[in-house]
């Protein structure tokens, strides 16, 4: 493995990226953390080799195609508190997984799980404060039942999850960071997720989510970065989300959002990200933003729908980069007049030059007649 094998395991750094870490026990030290990184697929850990490590709180794997472990020794799996598996361990056993019990740290990326259902693998996770498992084959549905309620981050991204968010989500009462992005989820997204008061961060894009926004969404104060963008979500977008202070990153584009956009122009200033495009029902107010604002929606009409495009425009470019070209009808934006006022002009011109032509042969006749009157 290319680490020391001395006495003292710590000694000396590692090679090849590994790291490790042991305590101040006397008078032999215990090693406490281990990274094995970019490992020779040559590489195996024996039972023996596992059954030596049984004071091991921290095991790392990057990059390690090495031959999957079936199970740890039940020391080992007793005493890990972190367990990270990035690209290594090609099939990873969620059986493996689900005897980790006390587990605080869970970090698995990029690696195939057997059995992968999410209730095996943290059935029996009591004290998990930060879960990632994203870019794996993790399918069925999201668990109902929680079980570790000290969470704050959770990661099950770019999966097969299928299914609604359940309601329980609430249980996990202290999430900051909730992504369910690119997977299959589909429904409503439920009321209780309101009730998750210090999330910070809250991504469910590339899933079939539909229905509006929750109102309830209105009570999570500490929100940061909101993405629902790539769903089905429907009505209108809630007024609700412009009074959110701590809001910065708004992704809603590619959904079925319609009506009237209801945010002003300091609230789109404010934002780092904000993204309303792809949704074909929806348009904003020219009086209230721009048409600088590259918003890729269309304006509105008098009536609140999207203006439509210009006869040979709309199948040019579906961004509406340059929709703003006002037209023959007020659409209560301000911004009717704007590309006619050439033609007005011209207009004016032509009645200035007819109305005093028609008074120079005025005076013609009226002269003529006058100088036979003196005659």
């Amino acid at each position: 493995m290319g680490l020391s094998v001395g006495r003292d395991p710590c000694g000396n750094p590692s090679p090849h990226d590994n790291a490790t870490a042991c305590d101040s026990s006397s008078p032999f030290r215990h090693l406490i953390s281990l990274r094995l990184a970019n490992c020779s697929p040559d590489l195996e850990l024996s039972p023996t080799a596992l059954r030596s490590l049984h004071t091991l709180r921290s095991l790392s794997f990057l990059r390690c195609p090495i031959t999957p472990i079936k199970c740890f020794p039940s020391p080992l799996a007793a005493s890990l508190r972190s367990f990270s598996c990035i690209s290594s361990l090609r099939p990873l056993p969620a059986s493996l997984l689900s005897h980790l019990h006390n587990l605080t740290y869970l970090s698995i990326i990029d690696v195939p799980i057997s059995l992968t259902s999410p209730f095996i693998i943290f059935s029996q996770m009591h004290s998990l404060l930060s879960a990632t498992i994203s870019n794996t084959t993790l399918s069925g549905q999201l668990p109902r039942h929680w079980h570790s309620l000290t969470l704050s981050h959770l990661d099950l991204s770019l999966n097969a999850l299928k299914g609604p968010v359940p309601g329980s989500i609430s249980l996990l009462e202290s999430l900051e960071f909730l992504n369910f992005s690119s997977n299959s989820l589909s429904g409503l997204l439920p009321e209780a997720i309101g009730d998750l008061i210090f999330l910070k961060t809250l991504s469910l894009s590339r899933n079939s989510l539909s229905g509006p926004i929750p109102e309830t969404m209105a009570a999570l104060p500490e929100l940061t970065q909101l993405d629902l963008s790539f769903n089905q979500f429907n009505s209108s977008i809630p007024r609700f989300l412009s009074e959110m202070k701590s809001l910065k990153r708004l992704n809603l584009e590619s959904n079925n959002f319609e009506g009237v956009l209801p945010f002003n122009a300091s609230f789109i200033s404010r934002m780092e990200v904000f993204k309303v495009s792809g949704n074909s029902n929806l348009c904003y107010n020219r009086s209230v933003l721009s048409s600088k604002l590259i918003l890729g929606i269309a304006p509105c009409d008098k009536y609140g729908l999207p203006v439509p495009p210009p006869p040979g425009k709309g199948d040019k470019d579906d961004s509406f980069s340059d929709y703003d070209y006002g037209g023959g009808e007020d659409d209560g934006g301000g911004g009717g007049k704007k590309g006619g006022g050439g033609q007005h002009e011209v207009n004016r011109l032509v009645l200035g030059v007819a109305i005093g032509l028609s008074c120079l042969v005025f005076l013609v006749i009226f002269l003529v007649c006058l100088s036979k009157l003196c005659g």
